[in-house]
């Protein structure tokens, strides 16, 4: 059985980015209210779990979707398309690094669009790279980025609450946030991308036999490791205190730990798989099609709930909310009414606005 595609659209990854999107969506305004220790443990529990996860199925995503994307240039013979393929990247990387730089200097330092640029940058120069370099390239990036943990200060240039990059605006600080201790910095998040080529070029997505494989050993990956993470977190607690032992083996992204990389990447295979089932066989649904029009629509929510969702916070003086329950009920009522949007700009439009601006740059 393959994938319900329509001109080469595997629509299980849109309805991926959509659930990727609420997930950030969540993520980040629990982050900009300050809102990551008061209100019930329950929701803290649940909100929780999307920390690192959701940001890491998008950028995963990202990588499949360049993958397919760079299919007939790397099977080219020529360089023409070749370099096609390579400016029309570039132009895109350069679409997004503008976009997340308005980003930061309105204040949104969570900003992952100038990270997902650099990954462009570097997919360019990589699509004739083989799949098996792919992979060691995603293990080196990893090693790396242990490597740096031991060596550097990671808390250096952060807030006492990690809630501002202080020396973001310096060449030093920009740099050190872009390569080790931002958001999404390059090492280890350009494996998560890396990691997604390699998926997208595979085509393990494509058949019904090998997504079940798939899903049953990611999903195993994913379990196992949360059950060693937290009896290491567990055993190590008194030795090291509680946030000591979390820094070297809990799966929260901030630090990255090697293991916080297995347990983020193995669950997004594992819902990626489950997106890709659930389009095949109930996207004729107006639920369904509804995500997969926020999916496709991607940019532009991720763009809008920050402009439209927090901005007005800010001006307002709620920014500094400190609910975690305002602000999972501010992030579902933003994501519904972007569900809304979605479906019926979808009805009247190929792409979503700032899709199409991003297109006209190209």
């Amino acid at each position: 059985m393959n994938v319900h595609t329509t001109k080469g659209r595997i629509f299980g990854l849109d309805l991926a980015r959509a659930l990727a999107v609420i997930g950030m969506i969540l993520v980040n305004y629990k982050l900009a209210m300050n809102a990551q220790a008061a209100g019930p443990d329950w929701l803290q529990t649940i909100t929780g779990l999307f920390e690192g996860r959701a940001s890491a199925l998008f950028v995963i995503l990202a990588g499949i979707g360049v993958a397919l994307m760079t299919a007939k240039a790397r099977a080219s013979e020529g360089e023409t398309l070749l370099q096609t393929t390579q400016r029309l990247l570039f132009r895109r990387a350069g679409f997004l690094f503008v976009t997340g730089m308005m980003l930061l200097l309105i204040g949104w330092s969570a900003d992952i669009l100038h990270y997902y640029a650099v990954f462009l940058v570097i997919a360019a120069m990589l699509i004739k790279t083989s799949n098996s370099h792919l992979l060691i390239g995603t293990i080196g990036t990893v090693i790396v980025s242990i490597l740096q943990l031991m060596m550097l200060d990671y808390s250096y240039g952060w807030s006492e609450n990690y809630h501002q990059y202080e020396i973001l605006w310096t060449w030093s600080g920009f740099t050190r946030n872009l390569l080790f201790n931002g958001f999404h910095p390059i090492f280890p998040w350009l494996a998560f991308f890396l990691l997604g080529m390699w998926v997208g070029r595979i085509g393990w997505l494509t058949q019904l036999k090998t997504r079940v494989r798939l899903l049953q050993i990611s999903a195993s990956v994913a379990v196992i490791t949360e059950m060693v993470s937290a009896w290491l977190v567990h055993r190590f607690t008194t030795t090291l205190s509680f946030e000591g032992a979390q820094s070297l083996f809990g799966t929260k992204p901030m630090p990255p730990n090697p293991i916080y990389f297995i347990a983020a990447a193995s669950s997004a295979l594992a819902m990626l798989v489950i997106c890709i089932e659930v389009a095949e066989r109930w996207r004729e649904r107006m639920s369904v099609q509804a995500l997969i029009s926020t999916g496709q629509l991607s940019l532009t929510h991720y763009v809008a709930h920050v402009m439209i969702g927090l901005v007005p916070l800010q001006l307002t003086g709620q920014l500094e909310n400190g609910s975690v329950v305002f602000s999972t009920i501010y992030a579902l009522i933003f994501y519904v009414a972007a569900i809304v949007f979605s479906y019926y700009w979808k009805k009247r439009h190929s792409r979503g606005p700032l899709e199409q601006l991003m297109r006209r740059w190209e």
